[in-house]
């Protein structure tokens, strides 16, 4: 069926209320929030531990070492949180959080989580685009892990046009995507198809994303890209961006 994109958070609602947990395994939140407290807290460790320790260090355990002091004592936007296996880890060494998700059962999880974990957080439930006008504006960073990438561009640069105004001048926005090298690979499928081949059949769309992405979706507010890095044999890129003085205000 043809993703309707006139009502883009439904649609996106509709395939993201499925949470990745593993590298090829998927959850429901809503079966996740009816999960005892023990076999909540398991899931979540599993999927920490098996993207970012050991063998799997390369997926996400390299970007935790370098951001997790960073990150500490700072107001972090985490948006699309899913299972927030990453912002999470960074709240349990000091980040104060704030996790907005278009599912609100999603945020359910996290919230239980962090309330087992004993971690204070913020959260957001992203009914549209407005919906970020309820935001505080003192963040510093913002992460975008894998998050603002399954949306034609259109879409997203209304959903990050609607941030910039909460990030602080100087603010860092941590990009987590897929590069254009990977869908090369996949033999250029459209993004309506693309999103098939990365995260499974019921993705409606998926789109890489490189500097000129970026470009789009934050002009006319001048960044920087002070770290870029392809990794995973090309299946993931990543942009730390230093966003300056925005113009309007």
């Amino acid at each position: 069926m043809r993703a309707d994109w006139d009502c883009p958070y439904d649609t996106l609602r509709r395939r993201w209320h499925v949470v990745p947990v593993e590298a090829s395994s998927r959850l429901s939140s809503a079966d996740l929030l009816q999960l005892p407290d023990s076999e909540l807290l398991a899931v979540w460790e599993r999927a920490f531990h098996c993207t970012s320790t050991g063998s799997y260090y390369g997926v996400r355990g390299w970007y935790h070492d370098l951001y997790r002091d960073k990150l500490t004592g700072l107001e972090v936007l985490d948006v699309g949180s899913g299972l927030a296996v990453s912002s999470i880890h960074f709240a349990e060494h000091g980040a104060r959080l704030t996790f907005a998700d278009i599912v609100e059962d999603n945020l359910r999880v996290v919230e239980r989580l962090c309330a087992l974990k004993g971690l204070r957080a913020r959260f957001l439930h992203i009914e549209d685009a407005g919906s970020f006008s309820n935001l505080t504006d003192d963040f510093s960073a913002v992460m975008a892990i894998g998050s603002l990438i399954n949306a034609p561009r259109e879409i997203i640069r209304e959903e990050v046009q609607a941030i910039l105004p909460h990030l602080r001048p100087d603010g860092r926005w941590l990009h987590f995507a897929y590069p254009r090298a990977r869908w090369i690979r996949d033999g250029k499928p459209t993004f309506s198809e693309w999103g098939k081949y990365t995260d499974g059949p019921d993705t409606p769309w998926m789109e890489y994303h490189d500097k000129e992405t970026l470009e789009y979706l934050f002009g006319p507010r001048p960044f920087e890209i002070i770290f870029e890095c392809e990794w995973h044999d090309h299946d993931f890129n990543w942009f730390d961006c230093r966003l300056g003085q925005d113009q309007i205000r």
